[in-house]
C-alpha cells in the first residue's frame, strides 16, 4: 500500500541511544589519535592497505539458516545457526561470527530498506553484542563453508520498547592484504519484539489457496461410466506425499486460515478416485493413483471441517482477460456464470462443507473498473483486490482496514501487498526461507504499531505456492497466530468490518492495469475459439438422447479454457483449446451421412435412399434430412425442389431414408443431402451426388409395345396349333393322326406326340427350328381339308405339301 507518511512509532529510549553514541566515540578515540600521530609515508601505505581491504569487503557470504524463536519474548533464548563461506582468494584468519542488534525500525518502508540492503557493508553496521556470543574459526579457507550455531538469552540482546529491530549476523577477520580485524560479510534480518500482548491486536485473515493448473481433457470413455482422461500424471505428483498440494493440506490443517479452493481441482482429484486414464503419446494408459487421491481428499475433508471455505468459479477463470478481451464476444460472460453455478454441485458433495461464493479474486489482486464489473456479473459482490492496485490517495499514515465500499453494493477487500508478496521467489534454501519469515513478521508488527486503532488486514499469497513457499508461510503463520500482536479472522468477517472513512474507494481505470500482467492475458482470439466451440456444442447436444454425456465434460472444458492458470503458457493454452474443438468435431462427426456415388434413373419415377450413420453409443434424433435437387426442372423430389423427412438412429446403427423422385427430362441432375436440427440449423457436412436421368420417349414405348404384341400373337398361334393337333387325334381311328401332315413320300412327320392325350405335347426341336425360320407364317384362312385318301386326285384339286 502507498504509505506516504509511515507512522513514526516510539524509538529506543534516549538513555540507551546516548549510551551507544558514547561507546562509539570512546571506541573511536584511540584510533583517531593513532592516525594523527602517523607520518606521511606510513599514512600513504595505510591508504594503499585500505584500498586493498575494500576488495576484501563482502568476500564472505553469511547465510542465516535458522532463527528461533522468530519472535522472542522475555526469558527466551535466541538461537541462530547458518554457514559462512569464503568467496575471496585469500584465507581469512582470526575469524569469528558475531551477532549485532541495530536500532528500532519504526516504519514499514524502513523494513523494506533494511531487507533490500541485507548484505551491504557500505552502510551502517550495528555494533556487536557481548563477544562471548560468538563462533570462532582459526582460518576460513577460500571456497570453504563453515557452520555456526550461536545462542543468546533474549534479555542480553538489550532490546528496548516494543518494535522491530535490525538483527545482523556478521563474519569478521583478517586477510594477508589487511592484517587487522574487519567485517568481511554480513546478513541483516529482523527481530520482532513485543513480549506483552498488544492492547489492540491486528485482526489478520490469511488465504490458503488450493489451486492448480488444468489436468483433465474433454475426452471421456464410451462406457456407461464415461471414464475420464487426464492430460498427464502431474496431478498425481502434486497430491502424493511430498507433493505441493499434499504439503498445502498437511500444513494448512494446523493453521487458522481461510481455504480458497478451485472446484476444478476437487473434481479432478475426485475423478482419480475411480477408474481413469492418462494420455501417453497418441494413446492412453490406465491411471494407478486411486489410493493417493482418496487419501488426499480424506485429509482435506478433515482439514476444512469447521473452517471457512471460499470457492472460486470452476477452473478459476481469468477475470482480467475476460474483462479486457472477451466481453464483446457473445457468450463469454455466460461461461463465467456457468463456472459459478457449477460450484454448488462440486464442492459440497466432495468436501462436505458449504462454501462461500461471494468473492471474486482477479490475478494478483490487480483491478480496474472493467474487471470489477465482470467479476460481479456472475453473482459475487466482493472483489479481492491488492493494495498496490487500489492505492491509498489520502495520505494516511497507517494501513487502513481491508474492506472498502466501492459503489453498486460491491465491497473491495484490499489485501496488504507487502504481506501478500512476502513468500514469492525461490525459498528452497533454508536461508531464503528464514529471511522471508522474519521480514513477514517484521512487517506485520510494524503495521500493528502504526496506530492504536484495531484494523482488519487480509493477506492473499500467490495462487500456487511451491512446497518451500508453503512451508515458510506455515512457519510465519504459526508464529503470528501464537504471538502477541495479531489474531486470526475469517474473510467474511474482514469483508463486513467497519471500513475506514479515510481509505480510498476509487477504483482505477483500465489504463492503470500493470503492463506486465496485461502481456500474459488470454487474447481475444481465445474467447472467439471458446464461443465457436460452444456453438458447435449447442448444435450437437440437441440431437442426442442423453445430452449430459457430452454437455458436462465439454462444458467444464470450456471453463478450463478461460482459466487464469494459462497465464504465461500461451502455447499450452492454444493446444488445449484446439484439442477440445478437435475432439468435439470428431465426436459430432460420428453422426453423418454416408457418401453416395452417381445414381441412375431409367424411368419417370424412382426412390433414392440416403443413409444416416450413428457411430455414437447413444441414440440420436430426431434430425431432419433434406434432399434437394439443384435442377428441379429435370428432377423433382416428391414433386418439389426438395423434400424433408425426420430421422432417428440408434447408437451404433445406420438408418436409410427413401425419397420419391420424378424425372421430367433426360440428363444429369445434382442432388444435395443435408441434415438439420429441429430448429433449422445445419448439422454436419452435406453429401452431394449426381442422378443420371434416362427419360422414356413415345418411340421407345411404341417399339416396346410392338414387341409385346408380337409375343402375344406368337403365343396365340402356338395355342391354336395345339388345339388342332388334339382335334385330329380325337378323329383318327387307326392310331394315326388324321390331321398330321405327310411329307412327300407319305411318311408321318417325326416329332408327333406318342401320347395324343398329352396336352403339353410340343413339336419337335426340328419343327421349332423350321417354323422359326419362317419370318411370317399366318394361320390358314380356310378350314382344314379332310383326311387324305388313296384315290387319284380330281382335276384341279390342290393338295398342301
Amino acid at each position: 500500500m502507498a504509505e506516504a507518511a509511515d507512522f513514526q512509532g516510539t524509538g529506543a529510549s534516549p538513555a540507551r541511544r546516548r549510551a551507544r553514541r558514547t561507546a562509539a566515540l570512546l571506541a573511536g578515540a584511540p584510533l583517531l589519535a593513532g592516525l594523527l600521530q602517523l607520518p606521511a609515508g606510513p599514512a600513504h601505505a595505510e591508504g594503499q592497505a585500505a584500498t586493498e581491504a575494500d576488495s576484501d569487503s563482502g568476500s564472505v557470504a553469511v547465510a542465516v539458516d535458522s532463527l528461533t524463536p522468530s519472535a522472542p519474548t522475555a526469558g527466551d533464548t535466541v538461537t541462530v545457526s547458518g554457514t559462512v563461506t569464503n568467496h575471496g582468494k585469500q584465507p581469512v584468519t582470526k575469524a569469528h561470527v558475531g551477532l549485532r542488534v541495530g536500532a528500532e525500525i519504526n516504519t514499514r518502508s524502513s523494513v523494506d530498506a533494511v531487507a533490500k540492503d541485507g548484505t551491504d557493508l557500505s552502510g551502517s553496521v550495528p555494533p556487536e553484542i557481548d563477544d562471548k556470543y560468538t563462533a570462532k574459526f582459526d582460518e576460513l579457507a577460500p571456497g570453504v563453508a563453515e557452520h555456526f550455531n550461536i545462542s543468546v538469552p533474549a534479555d542480553d540482546l538489550d532490546l528496548g520498547e516494543d518494535g522491530v529491530y535490525e538483527f545482523a549476523v556478521s563474519l569478521s577477520g583478517q586477510t594477508s592484504a589487511q592484517p587487522w580485524e574487519q567485517v568481511l560479510g554480513i546478513q541483516r534480518t529482523f527481530l520482532p519484539w513485543q513480549p506483552d500482548a498488544a492492547e489492540q491486536k491486528t485482526k489478520t485473515t490469511y488465504l490458503w489457496p488450493l489451486v492448480s493448473t488444468t489436468h483433465m481433457a474433454a475426452e471421456t470413455g464410451p462406457n456407461e461410466e464415461q471414464t475420464p482422461v487426464f492430460l498427464n500424471d502431474d496431478l498425481a505428483k502434486e497430491i502424493s506425499p511430498g507433493g505441493r498440494l499434499n504439503q498445502m493440506v498437511a500444513l494448512g490443517k494446523d493453521l487458522d486460515v481461510t481455504w480458497v479452493v478451485d472446484p476444478d481441482l476437487l473434481a479432478s482429484v475426485d475423478a482419480m478416485t475411480g477408474s481413469y486414464r492418462v494420455r501417453s503419446g497418441d494413446d492412453t494408459v490406465s491411471g494407478t493413483h486411486q489410493d493417493v487421491a482418496k487419501q488426499w481428499l480424506a485429509d482435506l475433508q478433515d482439514a476444512v471441517a469447521d473452517r471457512e471455505v471460499v470457492a472460486l468459479p470452476f477452473a478459476d477463470p481469468d477475470l482480467a482477460s475476460l474483462a479486457h478481451n472477451g466481453t464483446d464476444i457473445a457468450g463469454s460472460l455466460s461461461q463465467l456464470k456457468e463456472a459459478t453455478d457449477v460450484v454448488d454441485n462440486t464442492v459440497p458433495p466432495i468436501l462436505h462443507v458449504k462454501p462461500n461464493t461471494d468473492f471474486a479474486w482477479p490475478v494478483e489482486g490487480a483491478v480496474d473498473r472493467s474487471i470489477v464489473k465482470v467479476a460481479t456479473s456472475a453473482g459475487a459482490d466482493k472483489v479481492i483486490a491488492r493494495s498496490d492496485s487500489l492505492q491509498e490517495t489520502n495520505g494516511l499514515p497507517y494501513t487502513p482496514s481491508a474492506a472498502r465500499p466501492i459503489g453498486g453494493g460491491v465491497t473491495a477487500v484490499v489485501t496488504d501487498a507487502r504481506l501478500s508478496t512476502a513468500f514469492e521467489g525461490d525459498l528452497a534454501k533454508a536461508s531464503a526461507s528464514t529471511l522471508a519469515v522474519q521480514r513477514f513478521l517484521a512487517q506485520s508488527l510494524a503495521l500493528g504499531l502504526q496506530t492504536g486503532k484495531q484494523r482488519s488486514i487480509v493477506v492473499a499469497p500467490q495462487r500456487t505456492p511451491s512446497g518451500s513457499q508453503a512451508r515458510a508461510m506455515a512457519e510465519a503463520l504459526k508464529t503470528l497466530q501464537g504471538g502477541t500482536w495479531s489474531q486470526p479472522q475469517k474473510l467474511a468477517d474482514a469483508a463486513t468490518a467497519k471500513p475506514d472513512p479515510e481509505a480510498t474507494t476509487k477504483v482505477p481505470g483500465s489504463s492503470s492495469y500493470p503492463s506486465a500482467l496485461r502481456k500474459k492475458e488470454l487474447p481475444r482470439s481465445a474467447f472467439t475459439q471458446i464461443a465457436q466451440t460452444q456453438d458447435k456444442l449447442d448444435d450437437f447436444k440437441v440431437v442426442l438422447s442423453d445430452p449430459s454425456r457430452v454437455v458436462t465434460p465439454f462444458g467444464r472444458s470450456l471453463n478450463r479454457e478461460m482459466s487464469a492458470s494459462w497465464r504465461g503458457r500461451a502455447a499450452q493454452a492454444e493446444s488445449f483449446r484446439a484439442g477440445v474443438r478437435s475432439y468435439l468435431d470428431a465426436l459430432s462427426g460420428r453422426v453423418r451421412l454416408i457418401d453416395k456415388s452417381e445414381t441412375k434413373l431409367s424411368g419417370r419415377s424412382a426412390t433414392i435412399p440416403v443413409t444416416v450413420q450413428n457411430n455414437l453409443v447413444q441414440d440420436v434424433g430426431p434430425l431432419v434430412l433434406r434432399l434437394t435437387s439443384t435442377n428441379p426442372t429435370r428432377l423433382e423430389i416428391d414433386g418439389a425442389a426438395y423434400q424433408e423427412q425426420p430421422v432417428s438412429v440408434s447408437g451404433g446403427h445406420s438408418q436409410s431414408v427413401k425419397f420419391t423422385t420424378s424425372a421430367n427430362a433426360n440428363g444429369r441432375a445434382t442432388v444435395i443431402a443435408q441434415l438439420y436440427t429441429l430448429d433449422g440449423r445445419r448439422y454436419g457436412e452435406a453429401v452431394t451426388f449426381d442422378v443420371k436421368v434416362t427419360e422414356i420417349t413415345a418411340t421407345v414405348m411404341l417399339v416396346i409395345g410392338g414387341g409385346v404384341l408380337l409375343l402375344v400373337l406368337a403365343g396365340f398361334r402356338m395355342y391354336t396349333q395345339r388345339k388342332r393337333a388334339a382335334a385330329r387325334a380325337d378323329q383318327g381311328g387307326s392310331g394315326k393322326d388324321p390331321e398330321a401332315d405327310d411329307d412327300e413320300d407319305g411318311a408321318e412327320k417325326p416329332g408327333a406326340s406318342e401320347n395324343p392325350d398329352d396336352p403339353e405335347a410340343r413339336p419337335t426341336e426340328s419343327e421349332d427350328r423350321s417354323r422359326a425360320g419362317d419370318p411370317e407364317q399366318p394361320s390358314d384362312p380356310a378350314p382344314d381339308t379332310a383326311a387324305e385318301n388313296a384315290d387319284p386326285s380330281g382335276t384341279g384339286e390342290r393338295v398342301d405339301r
